[in-house]
Parts: C-alpha cells; sequence; structure tokens
C-alpha cells in the first residue's frame, strides 16, 4: 500500500505545497499532488502552481489572516528554491 507521503514524493511535492494547490482548487491533497504531479509536467507548470499560492496569499491577506499568509509565503519559499522555474 502506498502512504501520502510517498504519493507526495512521487509528484515531486512537499505536503504543503500539495496541501495549498487543494486549498486553491478546493480538492483533496492527494488529489492535488496528482495535479500538482502533471502540471510540473507541462512548461508553465511551476508557474501556474506559484499563482495558486500567490492568489491564496492575496485572500489570506484580504481576510485579516496574516498567519495562514506568512505559513502560505514559506510554501511559496520553498516551492520556488525546488522548483526554479517557478520565476
Amino acid at each position: 500500500m502506498i502512504t501520502p507521503s510517498e504519493c507526495f514524493d512521487f509528484a515531486g511535492l512537499t505536503e504543503d505545497e500539495a496541501s495549498a494547490i487543494a486549498e486553491h482548487e478546493h480538492i483533496p491533497a492527494l488529489v492535488a499532488a496528482e495535479l500538482g504531479a502533471e502540471l510540473l509536467q507541462t512548461r508553465a507548470g511551476a508557474r501556474t502552481i506559484r499563482a495558486y499560492i500567490e492568489e491564496d496569499i492575496a485572500l489570506a491577506v484580504a481576510n485579516g489572516d496574516g498567519t495562514h499568509a506568512r505559513e502560505l509565503r514559506e510554501v511559496l519559499s520553498g516551492f520556488c528554491a525546488s522548483h526554479p522555474d517557478c520565476r
């Protein structure tokens, strides 16, 4: 049996990155990992994921949730560090 952690690893994402995609797309984290893996196979995939996270940061700020915005900024920073084509 494959574990959720193995799914995230296979997708090339951390659990937090998959959770950020899940939050943006309103889907379960494991489905988001699959979506993320597919996006990362495309030319603009990393930039698309970056845009998802940036949109959720803006939403968190607009809702006055600074803590969540900071968490998402950390996720974005880690994502761009491990996926340089997100820039």
